[in-house]
């Protein structure tokens, strides 16, 4: 039986109403904070309940709005980044990357032997730096053709670009949409900490790709251990590698754009470590970066608008979503159970190690994660409580945030996400086939999640 759950709206909308509706029951409740290091922290010994102030249904209608003047700069920020990245999708500059290296496999025995880990790589990045998510699923189909000619199976051309995609975005140390705004909201300097997260990025891509040449070495020795052998048989058929044979290679603007694309990535890791830059100096870069590769690739004034508009157009939806999980936020401050609920919340996270503490973050997110799949909603709801909450279990806010980052690795295999069920139907894959394959790499994952996270306390990761 398919499982449905309503869409994030419908969840959130509901939350927002319990939260409501609970202000007139639980009682406010109130911690003492204190300057710590230029940051206001909770004292965890100052809890005490004060009156309640419970909200009723003008507060609740208002919510959203003051949710979304509150959130204002992060919206902005999703919604100029959104619109940079489809302009940066409409000079083709990454998709004829992509078809260049394909097409070279068929010449090269060495560009065969590194089509997953390159690929894969690839796409990783792109999950930690602009956010790769919905993007990937019109890849899978160009790598499942090309991975049957290359003799392997279905389930590893829906993994490059899915699963490495998928592991980028869990790890990212650049992306935006959940890197940048759980920090802007936690309060820590944007993009800071980018060295571990990098160190974690590559350990898991690393990880990734281990296991998928693993397996497709096993698949290519012995097709019939492949779940999807019958399928590919089939497949392999009607096989058309046209698209990539007749592919005419990289142009000078597309590799133009691809170093404008680079340098400004460069630029961005540089302004932040250095210049201690934040919302408002990246959205500029990312703009300036827009109107750069607009130019270099010749886009019409109109095309370049279009595109731009499109992309904000297509986050408008995140948009909103951090707007109502942000009004989530304003019911429990103006009811004044948000202390009340971190009272509540600290001895099922604290531990007498703040290793277990941090772990114990992990599967929090992890199960939220089955309910709400925006990264950008999951922190703006979520963050309010976890940093804090942090501050109260001896877990520094770094490490609540990469806690928050490793319960999206569960994407791949949760038949809640609108991702992962849109990929399997592409490619053609049963959920309970692909979920069976998966099931060996989200154990490594969760071992790796663990293992990354108690560095980070044992560290003192900031």
């Amino acid at each position: 039986m398919k499982l449905r759950l309503p869409n994030t709206f419908v969840l959130l909308a509901a939350l927002l109403a319990l939260i409501a509706l609970s202000t007139w029951f639980v009682p406010g409740g109130q911690y003492d904070t204190q300057m710590v290091n230029g940051k206001k922290v909770i004292d965890p010994d100052s809890f005490r309940y004060v009156a309640s102030n419970p909200q009723g249904l003008v507060a609740l209608f208002t919510a959203p709005i003051k949710g979304f003047v509150e959130a204002a700069l992060i919206i902005g920020f999703v919604l100029i980044v959104g619109g940079v990245f489809n302009v940066l999708h409409k000079t083709e500059a990454i998709d004829a990357m992509i078809k260049s290296v394909a097409k070279a496999h068929t010449r090269s025995p060495l560009v065969r032997a590194m089509v997953i880990p390159l690929f894969v790589t690839l796409f990783s990045i792109g999950g930690a730096t602009f956010g790769m998510a919905e993007e990937a699923i019109p890849f899978v189909l160009i790598f499942i053709p090309l991975a049957l000619a290359l003799k392997y199976d279905t389930t590893i051309g829906v993994s490059i670009p899915f699963v490495g995609s998928q592991i980028g975005f869990a790890t990212a140390f650049l992306n935006p949409f959940n890197v940048g705004v759980a920090q802007g909201i936690a309060g820590v300097p944007l993009f800071s900490g980018i060295g571990f997260r990098a160190i974690c990025w590559a350990f898991f891509t690393l990880v990734t790709i281990a296991f998928l040449m693993w397996y497709a070495a096993r698949i290519k020795a012995n097709p019939r251990l492949s779940p999807t052998f019958e399928m590919d048989e089939e497949k392999r058929k009607h096989l058309n590698l046209a698209e990539f044979e007749n592919f005419a290679g990289m142009t000078g603007k597309h590799r133009m754009v691809l170093a404008l694309f680079v340098g400004s990535l460069i630029a961005m890791i540089v302004g932040v470590v250095k210049y201690e830059w934040y919302i408002h100096e990246i959205a500029a870069l990312f703009l300036v970066m827009g109107i750069s590769v607009g130019v270099v690739a010749r886009l019409k004034s109109d095309d370049w608008v279009n595109a731009f508009l499109q992309g904000a157009r297509d986050l408008v939806g995140t948009a909103l979503v951090i707007a109502l999980a942000k009004a989530t936020v304003v019911i429990m401050r103006d009811g004044h159970i948000i202390d009340t609920t971190l009272h509540a919340l600290a001895p099922y996270v604290e531990s007498g190690s703040a290793v277990f503490a941090a772990q114990k973050m992990f599967v929090i997110q992890s199960v939220i994660n089955f309910f709400i799949h925006s990264g950008t909603g999951q922190a703006a709801l979520t963050m309010p409580i976890m940093a804090p909450l942090a501050d109260l279990v001896g877990v520094t806010r770094q490490t609540a945030i990469l806690a928050f980052q490793f319960g999206e690795l569960t994407t791949p295999i949760i038949p809640t996400s609108g991702i992962t069920v849109g990929v399997l139907a592409l490619a053609g894959v049963p959920y309970t086939t692909w979920v069976r394959w998966m099931l060996p790499l989200q154990g490594l994952y969760l071992l790796m999640a663990l293992l990354m996270l108690a560095v980070a306390v044992l560290t003192g990761y900031r």
